[in-house]
């Protein structure tokens, strides 16, 4: 058989679900999602048709991608979600060249947000949380599955799979590997593991593709007694940290309280590695929910200008609606980052960066309109050079379908003259698929692009084009019935 994943063709490429990582309750659609998909799928057939195609080869084509976009931008504008758009010629859907004139590209995308677990690791036991939380993942059941152990759903998740999925499957060139929060003991993917995932691609990819954070939540004893070893012995260009999470489900921490926080950014700058990634947004619940919010960040960018704060999730609670910013209603979602920012003087392009990985992932399927206020709103007040490129997979699959949709979206010209939001130009696209990252990861991008271009993992990625696959699935939880499954074995933790 051709094609091992989806034969029939049954999956968009674009993914229209409910998927949440496990940081959020999932979000049912609305009839008109389900009949954008209805539609998107009746557009497939006849532009396959019309192509000479069978269904899965269409999908796994430019067409189909431009296809499935084409039927979004049509079920928005008649719900008046109008303020972003797919930018896509009418005909992309049949006609191949222009479909990869917008859908295709060369730039450096450089992904800081990526997960995935060891298969083999010391929490696979029975008594592990996330051993019995991952079975919850509706991927459980992928094709990668082998053998009939009890917890060989957990290869779904492994490092081999990752690979494929970020580096096979989309045109991500470089990422960044980063943490969960979970106890010492109870972590799906530990610094150890992580470096050998490192090393592989290293040795497919004959230098620098992946980059390795260190946990550190400063409220977990310790936590931050290893931040010496994490630099010197594992290189780890960053700290990740969870402000929301607290062990035991405890409470969670700001990072300007005297505590945890204050200590936790001293001896980040003493030793050197001067890089923060917190993450903010995408609460896990109610508790501790002020902790997720951003109104610490510009008293700490302000407090330590010499070091950098990077918001995963840019602050976006998937349980809000993103309009314009106002100050007047600033306590949570991205405009509480720009209030913050604001009441402390802190200027665009400073000292604080943002990346969307999954609020993107949420708004290009779900409302367009949203994520042009978003999108806007970050370029606007955190600065055109401190937006940066992330997807938080493989907790999604492969991300190249967001990879694609940004390629062509567009924030509406009323939007950009009514609040001031950029254009979404070819070149600010670059910046912010890898160039900005690079710049504060100390890539040398014509060098990396170099080394790439004839390496291992390229060559590996040029013979797999021949016959490409995607599987287009997404993991984790589709139903508020898996969500709480999953939070039942996780207690405050995230996935």
């Amino acid at each position: 058989m051709r094609y091992r994943h989806d034969p029939e063709g049954l999956r968009l490429p674009i993914k229209i679900d409910t998927t949440s990582n496990g940081e959020f309750t999932p979000m049912p659609l609305e009839p008109y999602h389900e009949e954008t998909i209805a539609h998107a799928h009746a557009c497939v057939t006849d532009n396959a048709r019309r192509r000479g195609m069978g269904r899965r080869a269409f999908m796994i084509s430019s067409c189909g991608a431009a296809t499935a976009l084409l039927a979004m931008n049509q079920a928005n504008a008649a719900q008046g979600r109008t303020g972003g758009t797919f930018d896509l010629p009418k005909t992309a859907g049949v006609d191949m060249e222009l479909a990869e004139a917008t859908l295709e590209g060369d730039e450096f995308i450089f992904d800081v947000q990526g997960h995935h677990v060891n298969a083999l690791g010391r929490w696979r036991n029975p008594n592990s949380p996330w051993i019995r939380g991952l079975k919850n993942f509706p991927n459980s059941a992928c094709a990668h599955e082998i053998g009939k152990d009890e917890y060989a759903y957990v290869n779904c998740f492994n490092g081999e799979n990752y690979i494929k999925d970020v580096f096979m499957d989309s045109d991500t060139q470089m990422a960044v590997m980063s943490m969960v929060p979970s106890t010492f003991e109870d972590a799906p993917l530990t610094i150890e593991e992580a470096a050998a995932t490192r090393a592989l691609v290293d040795k497919l990819g004959r230098g620098q593709r992946l980059f390795l954070h260190g946990k550190v939540n400063p409220n977990l004893p310790g936590d931050m007694e290893r931040m010496e070893e994490l630099k010197t012995k594992w290189g780890v260009i960053a700290w990740k940290t969870y402000t929301q999470w607290g062990p035991n489900g405890g409470p969670g921490y700001f990072l300007d309280d005297e505590k945890h926080g204050i200590p936790f950014i001293e001896k980040a700058r003493a030793l050197g590695v001067k890089i923060i990634c917190v993450h903010k947004g995408l609460p896990f619940g109610r508790h501790s929910y002020e902790h997720s919010t951003c109104r610490d960040i510009g008293v700490v960018a302000k407090r330590y200008p010499d070091m950098i704060f990077m918001l995963y999730h840019s602050g976006y609670d998937a349980g809000l609606t993103e309009g314009p910013y106002n100050p007047a209603k600033a306590e949570a979602g991205a405009d509480a980052l720009v209030k913050s920012l604001t009441e402390n003087g802190v200027k665009p392009n400073a000292n604080v960066y943002c990346e969307l990985g999954s609020t993107w992932r949420i708004l290009m399927t779900r409302d367009p309109a949203q994520g042009a206020h978003v999108w806007g709103k970050l370029l606007k007040h955190v600065g055109e050079n401190n937006v940066m490129w992330g997807t938080d997979c493989i907790w999604y699959g492969s991300p190249q379908d967001q990879i694609q949709a940004f390629r062509a979206f567009q924030i509406s010209d009323e939007f950009q003259q009514k609040y001031g939001y950029p254009k979404l130009t070819k070149e600010l696209k670059a910046k912010i698929f890898g160039f900005n990252a690079s710049k504060i990861y100390g890539v040398d991008v014509p060098a990396q692009r170099k080394r790439a271009a004839n390496d291992a993992l390229a060559r590996e990625k040029e013979a797999y084009a021949e016959a490409r696959d995607p599987s287009f699935v997404t993991y984790g939880p589709k139903t508020r019935r898996e969500f709480f499954a999953l939070r039942r074995e996780h207690g405050s933790g995230r996935l």
